[in-house]
């Protein structure tokens, strides 16, 4: 599924509400279409990496404090090198896109203590439009379940929901704001404003 087929120029509200929760450092937006969550990072203060197979979207995003890669993430090659080191980031943003083998890359990218923000089209959507093929879709608990294996890396969940949304456009989501804890933080609280 590409991003750019579902962008809308406004940053996500659900990636708006918890962007500040991200600590200072590098901030991966994989699949990031036009750049609108990269522009929000960036605004932030966090030096953003902003992948997506478009060069013309990615034409969009570039910006100061953007790094632009274009590459394909549903190839082969990248599945098998997954091209960003692990604990790499302190925060990674995932909207609009879902390839499941690239779920236990992802989490390996995030630094403990950082903070995974995702949100894409869920069970239901083909109600409301594209997607509809449930390769696209997540299943019910799907991110709370990545979550709560997270491939060696268990996530404390500080947000989710999973259900129907109006706007930008009508739509099922499901999204989830977590954080892969430290030995030393999982007992510590995030102070949330």
């Amino acid at each position: 599924m590409h991003a750019s087929l579902h962008e809308s120029a406004a940053p996500s509200a659900w990636v708006q509400r918890f962007a500040g929760l991200i600590p200072q450092g590098e901030v991966l937006d994989l699949a990031c279409g036009g750049g609108r969550h990269a522009f929000l990072l960036a605004a932030l203060g966090h030096p953003v990496t902003a992948v997506d197979r478009d060069p013309l979207a990615l034409a969009q995003c570039a910006g100061a404090g953007i790094t632009t890669c274009q590459i394909d993430l549903e190839t082969d090659d990248v599945r098998a090198g997954w091209p960003f080191g692990p604990a790499r980031f302190s925060g990674i943003v995932v909207t609009r896109y879902l390839h499941r083998p690239l779920l236990p890359r992802i989490v390996e990218s995030l630094a403990p203590g950082g903070i995974l923000i995702y949100e894409t089209f869920a069970t239901g959507n083909g109600e409301f439009g594209k997607p509809s093929n449930p390769a696209f879709l997540l299943a019910p608990g799907e991110l709370l379940e990545l979550a709560a294996s997270s491939f060696g890396h268990a996530l404390r969940v500080i947000a989710y929901e999973d259900g129907f949304v109006e706007t930008p456009k009508p739509a099922m989501l499901q999204r989830i704001c977590a954080v892969k804890p430290s030995r030393a933080q999982s007992a510590i609280a995030l102070r949330l404003n």
